[in-house]
This record gives structure tokens, sequence and C-alpha cells, in this order.
């Protein structure tokens, strides 16, 4: 429970005030005081430009000063229109936790600071972990509320086009060329799209699917989101509060298009993406679209967003001996629904969430299933255990909740999660031993971090249980390593015990391959070499190459859940408009651009 307190009050107050009083001075001294000697600073673009964690005292003070000489931050001050500080429980400890309000030279921002006491210092009260945000522009501010477009183009001249031409002139782009070219449009592309919108920053979404949420609509027959609906509101228009608490794949498809026809998004379906060069003098990429009357379309835009998500490239295992199997083989992006394959006999082949998923759809439509496990998995339940992430989102509001997600560093956050993972496993106990006696191979991720730690460095490897665990635990699905299959043959699968696994359908659950092999793909060796390796973390403590500037000008990446996609959005967004303005280098500062501050 949070505790509420003036003193809480008092104390972030004072803090706030020494510190912009110790920013201001040209010695150090005093800011030394300030911080815990195993202090964090996050500074997502408000000073440094970089989304970027500094870990120890030291450490920050060496970067600091000269950073808040440069960007004059000042007017720091609890925030009145958001939380009150407060007394917390962050990653095992106990601190003073508060939001507040600054400014820059260029911008508006808000931040985090935890304060604790330090020990050595007569328990005077220091900062734990700083947070400080870039929220908007001076002078290119969101056109929001008081700011919202007038319509004086349609609402005034009765003689000129209306709304709706303006749409589909705006839409159509038969005289010019968007600034921002969207490529995919799921959550990532819509959210990106809609802050660019906000930003009046000119921005086309295109997909290759027939209709608008097709890239949701068409997967398999089950699918429902795993997290709940408090945490996956898009930017701007969120989720009507009669929702189901796990909202349907089909209602989510239903609800992008809603959101693209609210939020007034370009959007071109059955529109490939064939690929791009970049004009370094011109500063523009020349790329390909292919319409789905077969005609290209050549445009020049100046920044290229790849939204495709994690889940791009289907990884199709080196397996020699399954062109020997005489049955149908589907990768799980292939997979519908299990009707096709009732009183049939199927292998699904990996046991993360898809494989247990189409497994559960098979077994569901009367068909024998067997899960067949190539590497170990991380299984937790959807309630309560896998919630247990999402504990701050069911209090407070989810603009308070996502700036305390942004302001969590990585060595804190891993060590909240290990600490829910052990949480998790107590109340798992009873499924988990019943999967290990069947044999099914456990973990919990590198270092017990838990399955969102899998996610952000695998895009994988592990399952939220709704149902499907209990089966394999029960022996309703059945369970074979894959280590213990000699080959496959034209009847299913033969076993290094002499068995032979009877199938008619075999599904590959086994992933996609990493973005880089999709960038190498559209833009060629040379752009993949001068990106480097994307998503999973690099030596600056964050995600590599995601929701930044690359050392490849123009080229953006953003991926992930609904949720990191609606936070994350608004710092690619304020970017490329920095970038436009003039206010921001195109190009980051090195090779990967999170491994030190500039």
């Amino acid at each position: 429970m949070l505790d509420r307190t003036d003193d809480s009050s008092v104390a972030a107050d004072n803090w706030l005030a020494q510190f912009e009083e110790a920013l201001g001075k040209p010695d150090e001294a005093l800011l030394y005081q300030l911080f815990h000697p195993d202090s964090y600073w996050r500074d997502v673009l408000a000073l440094s430009w970089n989304i970027q964690t500094l870990n120890g005292r030291d450490a920050i003070l060496k970067a600091l000063p000269p950073l808040a000489r440069n960007m004059a931050p000042s007017g720091f001050a609890i925030a009145p229109d958001r939380a009150a500080p407060r007394k917390v429980m962050r990653a095992g400890t106990n601190a003073i936790e508060a939001i507040f309000k600054f400014e820059t030279k260029v911008g508006r921002g808000s931040g985090i600071i935890r304060l604790i006491p330090d020990e050595d210092d007569g328990n005077r009260l220091k900062a734990w972990t700083l947070l400080t945000e870039l929220g908007e522009l001076k002078g290119f501010e969101e056109q929001l509320g008081v700011n919202r477009p007038r319509g004086n183009a349609y609402s005034r001249d009765f003689r000129g086009p209306n709304w709706l031409d303006l749409r589909k002139a705006s839409a159509a782009y038969a005289d010019h060329d968007p600034t921002v070219l969207v490529i995919g449009g799921g959550q990532s592309g819509l959210s990106i799209a809609a802050r660019l919108k906000q930003l009046n920053v000119d921005t086309l979404i295109v997909d290759r699917e027939k209709r608008i949420g097709d890239n949701w609509r068409k997967r398999y027959h089950a699918l429902t989101l795993h997290n709940q609906v408090q945490v996956n509101h898009l930017p701007y228009l969120h989720f009507p509060p009669n929702w189901p608490t796990y909202i349907p794949k089909d209602k989510l498809a239903n609800w992008f298009e809603a959101y693209v026809e609210a939020l007034e998004l370009n959007f071109w379906t059955e529109t490939e993406f064939e690929g791009g060069s970049y004009d370094e003098n011109e500063q523009r990429w020349t790329v390909t679209l292919r319409r789905a009357d077969g005609s290209q379309r050549t445009m020049h835009p100046r920044h290229v967003v790849m939204a495709t998500g994690v889940s791009g490239i289907p990884n199709l295992p080196d397996i020699p001996s399954l062109k020997n199997f005489a049955g149908t083989v589907l990768h799980s992006s292939q997979y519908g629904d299990g009707e096709t394959w009732t009183g049939r006999c199927a292998l699904v082949i990996g046991t993360g969430s898809s494989g247990h998923d189409i497994a559960q759809d098979l077994h569901s439509s009367g068909a024998k299933v067997t899960l067949v496990q190539r590497s170990s998995t991380l299984i937790t339940n959807i309630e309560p255990s896998a919630q247990l992430a999402y504990a701050t989102y069911n209090e407070g509001t989810l603009e308070d909740n996502d700036l305390i997600a942004t302001s969590m560093p990585l060595a804190l956050a891993k060590k909240s999660h290990v600490m829910l993972t052990e949480q998790s496993k107590e109340f798992d106990k009873e499924l988990l031993d019943g999967l290990t006696r069947t044999g099914f191979k456990l973990d919990f991720g590198d270092g017990g971090t838990g399955w969102q730690f899998k996610y952000l460095t695998r895009g994988g490897g592990y399952y939220f249980n709704v149902g499907c665990s209990d089966l394999v635990a029960r022996g309703e699905i059945g369970l074979r390593q894959f280590s213990d299959i000699e080959a496959f043959a034209a009847e299913g699968a033969r076993m290094k015990s002499g068995e032979t696994l009877a199938a008619d359908l075999i599904v590959l659950a086994t992933g996609y391959k990493p973005q880089e092999h999709l960038v190498r793909k559209l833009f060629g060796e040379q752009v993949t070499d001068r990106v480097g390796p994307i998503w999973g973390f690099g030596e600056g403590q964050e995600l590599r190459n995601m929701y930044m500037r690359t050392a490849q000008p123009g080229l953006w990446f953003i991926a992930g859940s609904l949720a990191q996609c609606r936070i994350n959005s608004k710092y690619l967004a304020l970017q490329i408009k920095a970038i436009e303005q003039g206010l921001l280098p195109r190009v980051a500062r090195a090779a990967e651009p999170n491994a030190a501050f500039a």
C-alpha cells in the first residue's frame, strides 16, 4: 500500500530545490551530497538527447554537469497534477517517490526522484534513482486540448473543400510525399503515426494486409491478449471501460480500424514495401511501394520507421528429414484453427506461447496433440502470476504509471522481476510440479528474471498458462523432447526408442528471425552493418537501436507490446520532430547510440 505523507512532500521539495541550486554552481560539492553512492540516473532525451542510464554517483557527476550547462534545466517542482509524493517499495527498497516537472531551453519535462537514507552520512535522504524525461518541445506542442486544430480551413470557407475532401487529399499523396513512412500497421505503426500526427509531421502507414487490423485478425482462431486491458491502451484513445479484461484478437483488430479513422491517420492497405536506399546528400530515402493493383510508387520520405514488430520473418529450423513427412507442415504464422484436424494427429514443435495456444486449440477441436519441446520454457499462470508485473497499473493514472515504468533502471527492473518470479513460483507450485513430473523442462529466465526479460532479450521462450499447461500436466496433451526424435518419416516422427509418433500435421512454433534479417532483405548489407543488432540490451542498459536514433540516418525501429509502443512512440516522435526542426542531428553520435552520453 502506498503511504502519502507531508514528510514525503517536504523531503522531495527540499531535494529538488537543492538539485536546481547545485546545477547552477561551478563546483560539484553540493551535487555530490545529493546522490546516494549507489544511485541511478535515467535520462530520456531531456538533457542528453539519448535514452540512457548511468549507475553510480561518480558516473552521474561526470556526465550531468556539462549536459545541464548545455540544456539549462530549471523550474524543478513537484508536479501538482500528478500523484503526490509518497512512500513506496521499489525493487525491494523502501523509498520516497515524487513526480516532478521541469523545463530546459528546448522543452518541458517530467521526472521521478526516489530518495533513500545514506547510512554512511547520518541517514541523510539522497537520490537513489532519478528520471529526467522530455515531454514536449517548446513551440511544437501536441495539437491537443487548447492546442487542438480549429478547422478553419473547412468550417469557415463554404466554397472550399470540406473536411472529407481534405482527408482524401491528405491520404492520397497524389502530389507530395510523406515526411515519415511507417512500415507496418500494427500497434507499433499506429502508435508512432498517432504521435507524429499530433506533432504535425506528415506520416503515411503502409501495410501489406488487405484490411487494417488483419495482422491480428488473421492469427489463430482462439487468440486473445495475455495481459490485461488497463495496460494496453493506445495513445490518446483508451479502450472503453466495459471492454473485457483480456481482449480477443478480432475485437482488437476492429479497434485498430476505428482508431485509424478517429485519429485521421493516413494508411495504405495492400501495399508492399519492396525496399529503399538512402541519399546522404539529399538526406532522403528513395523507396519503392507496390500497390494492390500491381502498380509501383516511388517515394522520397525523410524518415522510414520499421514497425514490423519483433515477429518478422518466420524462423524455419533446418530439419533435413522433415522433407520425408507426407503430411502438412505449417509455421505457426500460417496456422488458422483446429477444426480441419478433428480426429487426426498433430505434432506442435515449440513450447512458447504460440506452441501452447495452437496445441490447446487443436486439442479443443478433437485432435490428438503432442507438444515437442526443443528447449526449456518458462511457464507461469496467467493469473495472478503473469499480471504481477503490472500491479502498479491497477491504481493511479495511466500517465503516472507509464512514467513509473519508464523510470526504472535496468538493474533495478531485473531485481524486481527476480522477486516477482520467486513469488509466481510459489503461486504456481502445483502446476510446475505437475509439469516437472511429465518431463517438461522448466526455466525462469536468465538469472531468474522471469518472462518479461525473456521477451526483451529473445522475443519469446515463455507461456502464460490459460489451460494448456494443465492439459500437459494431466497427460491430455502429449509431451516429447525434440532431442529424442531420430528423424521424421512419411507417417510422423521416428523416435530414438524405435517408436513412431503418427502425425497428419506438424506445426513449427519456432518463432521468428531477428529483425536485422528483414533490414538486410529491404535495405542491403551496408545499412544492416551500420544499424547493427536490434532488440536485446546493449552496453548502455537500453534496448539496442529501438525507439532511438541509429547509425543509419532516417531509419528507426519500434516494436513491442501495446504498452511498450504507447510509451516509447512518444520518445521516437519527439526525436523525429526535433530533427525536422533542426534541434537534433539526424544521425546518432556512435555506432551504438546508447553506449555513452555525448
